[in-house]
């Protein structure tokens, strides 16, 4: 899906919302709401207003790592982001060419047995691409220090040029963030949870909205080809597995808080629908032809007109449904991008689906 628009480079957002005036907080941003082909306009804080008790929402805990660090290829300046650890030691990593505005340009010409020398003694020698269709993303072997101690001492978080400065480590941990036991976490923050802060959660809690946190560790995205997302480790506990059941069974609706928490529920769904506790690896990518088994609705970011994420959205709400709202957000000035706005996505008639009806609109043994 390609969206016949084009994002003005004024509506990025530049800064976190709580850095663009005095007294501002994370949920300071706004909030655009589709029902299908019907839109409306809210700010992030009257989101507890627009769900009812029952309403059950799936966020990712997983936390932003400091995953872009300064190295070199010969006599040439690099920046390495490193994106997926794999279950073999290696590491999915990106050669960047610094510009002084962020990491914008993917690095050319990188090859079998190309090395890097890193902070802190740390040597990559990439051994074979990612993909056998693209050469972004290479798998690496790392020697000399222990990768994930040297994030912590000399990386810093992912940035492109579209923003106006580095933010610390902080900045791109949402409140549902929670440090795992293996030092895993995403290279890039999943973003649609940034708006949350801890007196909104505790206002949804009051109201009777749950809860059901999923694991899902982002790799890097693609700012330039869109290519679809990559394998990536995932983890839906017993306990999230059984909200989503008693919350489907009760009339709720449940709702994803990013395109991450769909691929991991979506994955830990059998063809019968129904949510199992499940970890490992997924490479389901969820369109239109495949469908959505469990989700009702769909909390995210506003995607750029060419990102394979439009697919995800076009399989919860529809087409026309998302023309309609991207229309309607360039119109309305709304900002792109992480530390921009939010579109909250819900069925035509706000109504959860039935299990059935979720089964059928979902292509069997995907």
């Amino acid at each position: 899906m390609t969206l016949a628009v084009r994002i003005p480079e004024e509506l990025s957002a530049r800064l976190p919302a709580e850095q663009r005036g005095p007294g501002l907080d994370r949920d300071d941003v706004r909030l655009l709401v589709s029902r299908g082909t019907e839109v409306s306009h809210h700010s992030f804080r009257e989101l507890p207003g627009l769900l009812r008790a029952g309403d059950l929402l799936v966020v990712n805990t997983s936390p932003t790592l400091a995953a872009a660090v300064d190295g070199r290829v010969g006599h040439a300046r690099v920046v390495v982001h490193f994106s997926t650890r794999g279950d073999d030691g290696r590491w999915a990593v990106e050669l960047r060419d610094p510009d002084g505005r962020g990491t914008t340009r993917a690095r050319a010409g990188s090859s079998v047995g190309t090395e890097v020398v890193l902070s802190a003694g740390v040597r990559l020698v990439l051994e074979e691409p990612l993909s056998a269709h693209a050469d972004r993303l290479w798998w690496a072997r790392a020697s000399g220090a222990e990768v994930l101690g040297m994030l912590r001492a000399h990386g810093r978080p992912i940035r492109y040029s579209y923003t106006e400065r580095d933010q610390p480590l902080s900045v791109y941990q949402t409140v549902f963030a929670v440090p795992s036991a293996d030092g895993a976490g995403s290279a890039e923050m999943p973003s649609a949870a940034r708006p949350f802060t801890a007196r909104l959660v505790a206002e949804l809690v009051s109201r009777g909205v749950q809860f059901a946190p999923v694991t899902l560790h982002t790799g890097v995205a693609s700012a330039e080809a869109h290519e679809p997302p990559y394998p990536e480790r995932f983890s839906v506990p017993e306990a999230s597995a059984r909200l989503i059941g008693a919350a489907r069974e009760g009339g709720g609706r449940v709702i994803a808080v990013g395109t991450t928490a769909v691929r991991a529920v979506e994955s830990a769904a059998g063809p019968d629908g129904v949510v199992r506790a499940a970890g490992g690896w997924t490479d389901l990518v969820v369109t239109p032809e495949r469908g959505v088994r469990v989700v009702d609705g769909l909390l995210t970011g506003l995607h750029e007109p060419e990102a394979s994420h439009l697919l995800m959205l076009e399989a919860v709400a529809g087409r026309a449904a998302i023309d309609r709202s991207y229309e309607e957000a360039l119109r309305g000035r709304y900002l792109w991008h992480e530390f921009g706005d939010v579109h909250l996505l819900l069925p035509a008639d706000s109504r959860p689906r039935t299990l059935t009806q979720r089964v059928a609109t979902a292509t069997p043994g995907k």
